[in-house]
């Protein structure tokens, strides 16, 4: 998304998430979460919305803590769907606790999400995609697509000439261990 490295420097929202998130490789099941369910909800949609309500995101859903997610019934649901902060899309809600529940039998399969990514990396993208569209809800080729790229799993995020490019390589994001 090399326009993307243009666009962002600078930029109050964008900025910041180009310098020292996008294609940064991810630790944190949460934070890999909290990823997938924010491209998730960036559907149809454009990512500058999302980042505005990234704040309003993590107070909702409870800084993405996985089992808070996971555990969630008929009364956090409506109260997300209430929730004016951020996205209110029936679907998006739904495939966020569905999704948290799928995680979380990754983590007993896998030890983490973390580690059943890199358990299937590299895959192809569109090998990523069947594999997603198998395990979890609501993703497509460009949710899976950005969620991989902006983990680190996927190249691409930056262009070569942009100044955050080396120091993605420099933290070895998966995709660059396997050239």
């Amino acid at each position: 998304m090399s326009d993307y490295c243009d666009l962002a420097p600078g930029h109050a929202f964008h900025g910041p998430y180009h310098d020292h998130e996008y294609g940064f490789p991810v630790e944190s099941d949460d934070a890999l979460f909290e990823r997938f369910i924010l491209e998730i909800n960036q559907a149809g949609l454009s990512w500058l919305t999302v980042l505005k309500k990234r704040a309003a995101f993590q107070a909702a859903f409870e800084a993405f803590a996985i089992p808070r997610v996971a555990a969630y019934g008929e009364h956090q649901r409506a109260r997300l769907l209430n929730d004016a902060g951020i996205i209110r899309n029936r679907l998006k809600v739904d495939a966020a606790i569905h999704n948290a529940r799928v995680v979380q039998q990754l983590q007993r399969d896998h030890g983490s999400f973390k580690a059943w990514l890199d358990d299937h990396h590299p895959l192809a993208h569109p090998d990523w995609v069947k594999l997603f569209k198998r395990t979890f809800r609501f993703t497509g080729p460009e949710i899976v697509g950005e969620f991989l790229m902006s983990a680190g799993y996927l190249p691409g995020a930056h262009r070569d000439s942009c100044p955050v490019q080396a120091r993605i390589l420099a933290s070895r994001p998966p995709w660059a261990q396997t050239r």
